[in-house]
């Protein structure tokens, strides 16, 4: 009798079908790709077309329809960063390095060899995914809802590898539960500081608006001993002398003084 753990891998067909559409649709949506790595996107591709082989080798028909969707998707999104500039020279000569020894181990050693290097494939294919987001002070480019249905899909192969003791598979879904968390977390923090963020920004904007358009305030009292920087002209007759910025009529402002280089003004009656 087939056993719950036996249908796994449709349930990580659920989660890697539309794996990379988030980040596709956030990429053409938005044209940022801070914090995204080409590197990562190309491995993935590269990576899963070889995990094709080994299921196929290995006779799991369920596992062949999340690894070519992955493999499609992961492709699409490279073309995209490759569009953006993303792309080096180094890394794309040493992912190609890499096919080619994933190519050489099928032909050599078939299952078992392609197997073992999968084995390691995966940190290999995270590894720049981190250490761009990680980098980055604010991957805003990264999707969590990319990272969400990794998670989703790993945490399946690892019970389905537990199931049917496969060490690789278990090997794969250890390292991706792992990528998958800290990935997540970062994503996470960033949100977090751009939504605290967000307040103090629209405090900013209502005090501004205040400062402009509130009215000049009138100069307060001469400090005794002080230079004022100017002084009222008023008739000394009907304003006293220990007053000097009480003017009970409206006055004139003029240059007066030298002390400070611009133009100063003075009260002078009208």
């Amino acid at each position: 009798m087939p056993s719950l753990l036996d249908y796994a891998p449709i349930a990580a067909t659920c989660f890697a079908v539309p794996q990379f559409l988030p980040q596709i649709r956030k990429l053409a949506a938005t044209r940022d790709t801070t914090g995204l790595s080409w590197s990562w996107a190309a491995l993935t591709s590269v990576n899963n077309a070889a995990w094709v082989c080994y299921f196929t080798l290995a006779r799991y028909p369920t596992a062949l329809i999340p690894s070519s969707s992955a493999t499609l998707l992961a492709g699409t999104l490279a073309v995209m960063l490759t569009r953006h500039g993303q792309a080096r020279p180094r890394p794309a000569a040493l992912i190609g390095t890499w096919a080619a020894m994933l190519v050489a181990a099928c032909s050599l050693a078939g299952r078992t060899g392609l197997g073992t290097l999968l084995t390691a494939a995966f940190v290999l294919q995270v590894t720049p995914s981190i250490w761009t987001a990680y980098r980055t002070p604010r991957p805003t480019g990264v999707s969590a809802g990319t990272w969400l249905l990794i998670f989703g899909e790993v945490t399946c192969w690892l019970a389905f590898g537990l199931h049917k003791s496969d060490l690789r598979l278990i090997a794969l879904g250890v390292a991706g539960v792992t990528a998958s968390a800290l990935m997540l977390t970062r994503t996470h923090r960033t949100s977090t500081r751009r939504q605290a963020a967000a307040p103090g920004v629209a405090k900013a904007k209502p005090n501004s608006r205040r400062f402009r358009s509130s009215p000049a305030r009138s100069p307060g009292p001469v400090t005794p001993g002080a230079p004022p920087l100017c002084t009222p002209a008023a008739d000394p007759d009907h304003i006293p002398a220990h007053q000097p910025s009480l003017v009970p009529r409206p006055v004139l402002w003029t240059a007066c003084s030298t002390d400070i280089q611009g133009p100063l003004a003075v009260p002078t009656e009208q």
